[in-house]
């Protein structure tokens, strides 16, 4: 990281003062806020009602099956609309989602098919956000401060990752209707908050085509850092992902209620949080290869750490550093990809990059619910944490070029501007060109 006396130790927080990213920001801060209450409510309730670890993730995957249908159509359409209106539709289709699981949960039905069905819908929404959202920084911020951007919407959105399942735990105790309904205000109020954003994106009118949408992962797979980066994050997530299993650790292992829950699950965004914001004021400059696989053997060690544990201290703690390697591995990657991709072809590789994450957070809860159900529960946690390092270590040898990276690319060009100009994928059969790079 940078010494303490650079520029951006000492400006951490100067990109808050640009109007429309603070007000981006705070809207995406309450959106996040609220789905993570209302995810609390869900495996809470969903758990209660059936007492089934592959009901757990199911949930997942009624939430990934429609986002990986879509996300990539809706890259190329972040690329050619309005990205802030996409957001804002997207804002408002999971309050409508919130609503749906209101109404259930006063109706008094038992099945969990509406539970589904409610999760399906919010899956369609991050579809079309995730694209938008990460493409629009870009397009709200000067380059410069781009890096400082990155790490104080990271923190932002740990921090709602923090405050989202421990006030919905708190608010469970009142009933589960009572999440969905605060929830369901909440979002509102990011639409409101997301109205006032102003961008400067340059949208192209062009017909949505297959050949566009697939351009994402022409470009990604032209760029083997970034794709090494990237296909890094899904499988180390997709193995050591244990939070679809937290309700039954709470209930049945750690002998905690909601409350206890809604803090096990801030765990991780408490760590990813504090780094977050060591990283706006101190970003990583050198040996970026060596943090980034550092990053993700942590987020493995601390996975079996916690798949071993019976104290809940020691589960709390293995959990914030699950958050604090994984916030080091999204911060390079992120800053990897954004500055990589040329602005017209942001919203697409953005889309590649949401079905990674997507594909590591949902498939992953659907994993670790199915291993569980196969081999118990805390051998289907340690195992997956021991898959992730072995994939750290595998990735280490594929992509050595990004083992031994030690400064990010776009630093070795003159600027800080991104990289506009970057020819597009090259034909199938010829080679792409190479990305410079500094290394030890």
């Amino acid at each position: 990281m940078s010494s303490p006396s650079s520029p951006a130790a000492a400006n951490g927080f100067a990109v808050l003062r640009n109007r429309n990213f603070a007000a981006y920001l705070s809207a995406r801060l309450l959106s996040t806020i609220a789905m993570q209450m209302v995810n609390l409510a869900v495996g809470w309730q969903v758990y209660a009602l059936t007492h089934s670890v592959t009901d757990l993730g199911l949930i997942g995957l009624a939430q990934f099956a429609p986002f990986f249908v879509l996300v990539l159509p809706a890259g190329q359409i972040a690329d050619r609309y309005d990205r802030r209106v996409i957001i804002n539709v997207a804002f408002a289709v999971q309050g409508i989602a919130a609503l749906l699981l209101l109404a259930f949960t006063i109706s008094g039905v038992t099945a969990v098919w509406p539970v589904f069905a409610a999760a399906a819908l919010a899956g369609c929404a991050r579809a079309f956000m995730m694209p938008a959202s990460q493409a629009i920084v870009m397009n709200l911020v000067p380059n410069h401060l781009f890096g400082q951007a990155t790490a104080i919407s990271s923190s932002s959105f740990h921090a709602a990752v923090i405050a989202g399942p421990v006030l919905g735990g708190v608010l469970y105790l009142l009933g589960p209707h009572v999440v969905y309904t605060v929830a369901t205000g909440v979002l509102a109020l990011s639409v409101v908050l997301m109205w006032l954003v102003r961008s400067q994106q340059t949208a192209k009118r062009e017909p949505v085509s297959l050949a566009g949408v697939l351009d994402g992962f022409r470009f990604i797979w032209s760029r083997k850092i970034v794709l090494g980066a990237i296909s890094l994050d899904l499988f180390a997530v997709l193995f050591g992902g244990a939070v679809a299993l937290l309700p039954v650790f709470a209930h049945d292992v750690l002998h905690v209620g909601p409350t206890g829950l809604g803090i096990l699950r801030s765990a991780p965004a408490v760590g990813a949080a504090l780094t977050s914001v060591a990283l706006a004021f101190w970003p990583i400059r050198r040996h970026v290869g060596r943090w980034m696989f550092g990053g993700v053997a942590l987020f493995g060690a601390a996975t079996i750490v916690f798949g071993l544990s019976t104290s809940v201290l020691l589960s709390v703690v293995a959990l914030a550093l699950t958050g604090v390697g994984d916030m080091v591995s999204v911060y390079i990657r992120h800053m990897l990809v954004q500055f990589e991709t040329p602005d017209a072809i942001r919203g697409r590789v953005s889309a590649v990059n949401a079905v990674f994450i997507g594909a590591s957070n949902e498939l992953g809860e659907f994993e670790s619910g199915t291993t569980a159900g196969w081999f118990g529960l805390i051998p289907a946690v340690v195992f997956g944490g021991a898959a992730t390092l072995v994939v750290t270590g595998l990735w280490m040898r594929i992509f050595p070029v990004l083992s031994h990276m030690d400064r990010f690319p776009h630093e070795n060009r003159s600027g800080d501007a991104p990289a506009a100009t970057l020819e597009p994928a090259p034909p199938a059969g010829q080679q792409a060109p190479a990305v410079a790079l500094v290394t030890k």
